[in-house]
């Protein structure tokens, strides 16, 4: 049973931010904080006080509004190396509290070589930045194929009913490039439709569960024996088959 309570609200063209709370001593974290007045109007809506900021990564649509709402708040700010305001500099196994709860950070590289992802086992939530999306994962800036299918293989080594926030609503798009690589997977099939019904409807396709993005995300499935043989990659090692897909993505 969740403790904190979620706000997720969408700014920019396509981000999510998410706001997390802890009704009993009223501490509030930002997940990350693109807009300053995005997440102010969040806080507002909710009649929430800002106490923390976890930052992912350094990209401007994740971190431009950081020094505003640390002036403003006063509040603690969270995050790797390489970013301008951070009081508490976290690497992969990082652990602290936050509310009463502990929350993990994994070093997730791939993306941006300073991602890091922060999971809160005892609320089985996961918020995965740019390093993996519902039916995605991130472009490789500042990394290598390789090393994004090593930050890839640390989030599915968490259990499968972990609840995954990720930071941008690219669902649709997604789907329609996994049929291509995974056709003939009936759960992605479905999940398919019922993300075009979400977004006919204006609603969210975030967050998702591990266990979906593990039965149907061809980023998570570079061992799959019908992916594979699709690629005609039966005899490739896994970074391989994923590089394969993350280069057809790019090119999509």
């Amino acid at each position: 049973m969740a403790n904190l309570e979620y706000f997720q609200y969408a700014y920019m063209s396509d981000n999510y931010g998410v706001l997390l709370h802890c009704p009993q001593s009223g501490a509030t974290a930002s997940i990350d904080c693109g807009d300053a007045q995005a997440t102010t109007d969040a806080l507002n809506q909710k009649g929430w006080a800002l106490t923390h900021i976890f930052a992912t990564h350094h990209h401007a649509d994740h971190v431009a509004g950081l020094a505003q709402l640390k002036a403003q708040h006063g509040c603690e700010v969270i995050g790797p190396t390489g970013i301008n305001g951070v009081d508490n500099l976290v690497a992969d196994g990082s652990r602290f509290t936050f509310a009463g709860t502990e929350v993990q950070t994994l070093h997730t590289p791939g993306h941006t070589k300073d991602m890091i992802n922060y999971y809160l086992p005892a609320e089985k939530t996961v918020f995965t930045g740019d390093t993996l999306f519902s039916l995605g994962c991130g472009r490789l800036f500042e990394g290598d194929a390789p090393m994004m299918w090593n930050s890839l293989n640390k989030l599915m080594q968490l259990p499968e009913d972990t609840i995954v926030y990720s930071s941008h609503e690219y669902t649709e798009a997604n789907a329609a490039f996994a049929v291509t690589v995974d056709p003939d997977n009936d759960e992605l099939n479905a999940r398919v439709e019922k993300i075009k019904q979400l977004r006919s409807d204006g609603e969210p396709t975030v967050p998702s569960t591990l266990a979906e993005e593990l039965a149907t995300n061809p980023f998570l499935r570079a061992g799959d024996r019908k992916i594979r043989q699709h690629l005609n990659m039966t005899d490739a090692t896994d970074a391989e088959v994923f590089a394969e897909i993350r280069q057809r993505k790019d090119n999509f």
